[in-house]
């Protein structure tokens, strides 16, 4: 049975201040959704949120997979139950060997009950998958070797999320923003690595800007956030008129938001005089 991610009615702080406020999106395993909005929408808020960062402090409503409500998980449980995001801007650990890694993440979403010490999976299968895997996605083999992230490109540490969305093998995974700063090459590189792994077992949240991300994983639904709120959903075409014209059409269409967007653009200019 395909698992659901139901997201109702959110409402999130980022210390004294409200980001969402009532977002609602419902996601199945197999499907593909964009989410697009203007900066300082709450894109990467509800990102964070969902993965449970200690920052990001829900006020209201509820996530959950398959009825499990989230909010009493730590991100670790919730990584375990099936949930992964891709960062943004991944994060650099000196010293730390991306095959090591990437041995112990796999065998405790495998072994959810394992405890720290107990014997990790066995170094053949590991091996032996990793490398299957590495040859699939085009990626070199020394890149096993090396410390996580430290040194990589931009593209590279893209790359590597991908790497470890093949091997995890969420139920869901959020992609926050992953094409921000990469050239058009990179992108092509982590958005066909991207359509190899969807599939029915998978769902997929793509937070972007651009539509260059979705010309290999084309969303069946594309969400719009403003003023932290989700305000219009369509198909892959509301995407293609979002990269195209911008969101005047969408602040034209909800006015109220718009304005409530604004009033927040004028506090914040006003907090920095």
């Amino acid at each position: 049975m395909s698992s659901l991610l139901k997201i109702e009615n959110l409402h999130v702080n980022v210390g004294e201040t409200e980001i969402l406020k009532g977002v609602n999106l419902e996601m199945n395993q197999g499907e593909i959704h964009a989410l697009m909005g203007p900066n300082g929408s709450g894109k990467s808020t509800l990102a964070y949120a969902l993965v449970g960062h200690p920052k990001y402090e829900i006020t209201q409503g509820s996530i959950s997979i398959d009825g499990t409500n989230l909010a009493d998980l730590n991100p670790t449980e919730r990584a375990r139950l099936g949930l992964f995001l891709a960062f943004q801007y991944p994060v650099t650990i000196p010293g730390v060997k991306v095959a090591d890694f990437l041995r112990h993440a796999m065998t405790n979403i495998r072994n959810p009950d394992r405890k720290e010490g107990e014997e990790l999976m066995p170094m053949r299968e590991f091996r032996t998958e990793l490398r299957e895997t590495m040859k699939e996605l085009n990626i070199d083999a020394e890149f096993a070797r090396r410390y996580l992230n430290d040194g990589f490109s931009g593209g590279e540490k893209k790359r590597m999320e991908i790497l470890q969305l093949a091997l995890l093998k969420p139920k869901f995974a959020i992609l926050d923003e992953t094409d921000s700063g990469l050239d058009s090459d990179a992108v092509r590189v982590v958005s066909e690595g991207l359509a190899k792994l969807s599939g029915d077992h998978m769902g997929v949240l793509i937070i972007t800007h651009h539509e260059r991300l979705l010309e290999y994983n084309i969303p069946q639904y594309t969400h719009v956030m403003l003023a932290g709120r989700i305000v219009e959903t369509g198909n892959a075409s509301l995407a293609h008129e979002l990269h195209e014209s911008g969101y005047a059409g969408v602040r034209e269409r909800h006015p109220d938001a718009a304005a409530e967007e604004e009033a927040a653009q004028q506090e914040e200019t006003a907090a920095t005089v």
